[in-house]
């Protein structure tokens, strides 16, 4: 069991974690968090049609090139990367999946988990995701598990912001200033050549929860991201 601060991210592709949370992780990492990613799949099938457009290109290579580069953009953030290779389009989470993440909530104890949002319409990845990790969650709770182990506590669990926030029942409530470390995740974006289309438009939203994030707070921010929080805000006081 470790004693340095922990943190749990499960990305359903192997770029997701650095669209929707590089800033957290990398913010988080210069904290003395130890930061570790889950990637449940490539994104081979489903989010890597630059790479399919290539003539002669196999899965294989597709797969290499996605872990590549997911690796890179990890060095860049500062984390730790592991790679489950489920498969995508469609990502189906079986049992050895789901003691796969038991086992990591168990090892890490991480102070905050962050994950996809319960619903995507456009993606059923990413729910699929979502799912599985609240269920490990629950799973390493249970004294029945593996009772030689020590139980689970409470990690607060935040969703990222999904692609197209409207269609997913996915509404903020959390907003973390990325300035300091917004560079760092822009530079991790320019690992992800497969998806260059999305660099710019994951730039935009930074700045637009950058305001966001400013009016909710009376200060200066310019970056940032948003999250959604699962369960309620335990506090000893209210200001």
């Amino acid at each position: 069991m470790t004693t340095t601060k922990t943190a749990l991210v499960v990305s359903a592709h192997s770029a997701d974690f650095v669209w929707r949370a590089g800033g957290a992780i990398a913010l988080h990492a210069d904290l003395g968090y130890h930061v570790r990613v889950v990637c449940l799949s490539f994104g081979e099938r489903g989010e890597s049609a630059k790479l399919w457009k290539s003539p002669g290109m196999t899965l294989e290579q597709v797969k290499d090139n996605r872990r590549r580069e997911a690796l890179a953009a990890a060095a860049i953030l500062g984390c730790e990367v592991v790679f489950l290779d489920v498969g995508d389009y469609p990502l189906r989470a079986s049992d050895e999946v789901l003691y796969a993440l038991v086992d990591h909530h168990r090892e890490l104890r991480p102070a905050f988990v962050l994950t996809h949002s319960l619903s995507d319409p456009y993606n059923f990845d990413h729910a699929e995701a979502a799912r599985v990790t609240q269920q490990a969650r629950i799973v390493a709770q249970a004294h029945g598990h593996h009772p030689e182990q020590p139980v689970l506590g409470a990690p607060p669990v935040f969703l990222f912001e999904p692609h197209q926030t409207e269609q997913c029942q996915w509404r903020p409530d959390v907003f973390l200033d990325i300035g300091s470390v917004w560079e760092r995740k822009r530079k991790a974006f320019e690992c992800m050549a497969a998806q260059e289309h999305l660099w710019e438009h994951y730039s935009r939203v930074a700045l637009q929860r950058g305001n966001h994030a400013a009016r909710n707070s009376g200060g200066t921010v310019v970056y940032a991201e948003a999250y959604q929080r699962v369960f309620p805000h335990v506090v000893s006081a209210l200001g």
